[in-house]
């Protein structure tokens, strides 16, 4: 905050207090020259009239009070502008010793993990109960609070992995994020005509209902998308690319998904969780993720 802005601040705090308590002395006593009156003067309906009875002085002491206090705080506290209170206290010094203190904590309650490896620690009631409230803070706003996904983001109770589904691959997928991208593939598999070829075509590998004529038409264009997804449409975890062979779809097995696939492309990004949780987290989670798919009991 500039100089200026900090005396202004100063400026009007303090011409503020000074108001209150002059505004306080002047309503609480009678003018030079005023008759003391039981009454304001004000008449309603013929006989109705406002006593003009002084505030208790209780309630007036107590005005007082607050006043005191706003001073006594704007001296030991941030208020005055750039003046940061004799106690040099700040909301973010305070913040960063909570969190200081949390991380301690955590630490603390976390290496007791270092020395089990993931399978054990996916075995060790803690350890899951505390993953589990990592989850719902940290994963289940894209994979669900039950782990079974949405479309976009992947299921995590089946065995479907778009990366592999092993100890490393997992932590890995935790640690530094995963990044996937489709390319648009209009013009690749043929135009319109052959975005629907190749639809039906994708459809017949995981032995869905497909028009047999239209998937032999894309068959000789598959090459393309076999760069990725394999000759044999079983994927690649090296790239992320999708198996499309099983029961497991990403975001649809209907005709329209699929065909919007192949004509928008699809981005995927799982942010890397290693600054936020930290080595002995994402080993926990690690251990969770796998116990949630069955590969780890």
């Amino acid at each position: 905050m500039s100089s200026f802005w900090s005396g202004w601040i100063i400026l009007l705090t303090v011409a503020n207090i000074i108001g209150a308590v002059w505004l306080l002395r002047v309503t609480s006593k009678t003018s030079p020259g005023e008759k003391a009156s039981d009454t304001t003067g004000h008449v309603w309906d013929g006989d109705l009239e406002e006593y003009n009875n002084p505030l208790p002085r209780w309630w007036l002491w107590l005005f007082y009070l607050t006043v005191v206090f706003s001073i006594v705080y704007l001296v030991l506290y941030p208020g005055l502008g750039n003046f940061q209170g004799v106690l040099g206290w700040s909301q973010t010094g305070q913040y960063q010793e909570e969190v200081a203190r949390m991380d301690e904590r955590q630490q603390q309650f976390f290496a007791r993990f270092d020395d089990m490896s993931i399978s054990e620690m996916a075995g060790d009631t803690e350890a899951m109960a505390a993953a589990g409230n990592i989850f719902g803070n940290r994963c289940a706003q894209c994979h669900g609070a039950d782990g079974r996904g949405a479309p976009g983001f992947p299921n995590l109770t089946d065995d479907a992995w778009l990366w592999g589904g092993d100890e490393n691959a997992v932590l890995t997928s935790i640690k530094q994020g995963r990044s996937g991208v489709m390319p648009p593939m209009t013009d690749a598999v043929g135009g319109t005509s052959g975005v629907s070829n190749m639809v039906e075509y994708v459809r017949s590998l995981s032995g869905l209902s497909h028009d047999e004529t239209m998937a032999a038409k894309a068959a000789p264009m598959w090459a393309v998308c076999g760069a990725c997804h394999g000759m044999d449409g079983t994927g690649q975890t090296a790239m992320g690319a999708p198996d499309l062979t099983d029961e497991n779809w990403l975001y649809s097995a209907d005709r329209a998904t699929i065909a919007e696939s192949i004509t928008q492309g699809r981005q995927n990004h799982m942010p890397a969780q290693l600054p936020i949780l930290g080595e002995q987290q994402s080993r926990v989670m690690a251990a969770y993720i796998l116990r949630l798919s069955g590969r780890a009991e």
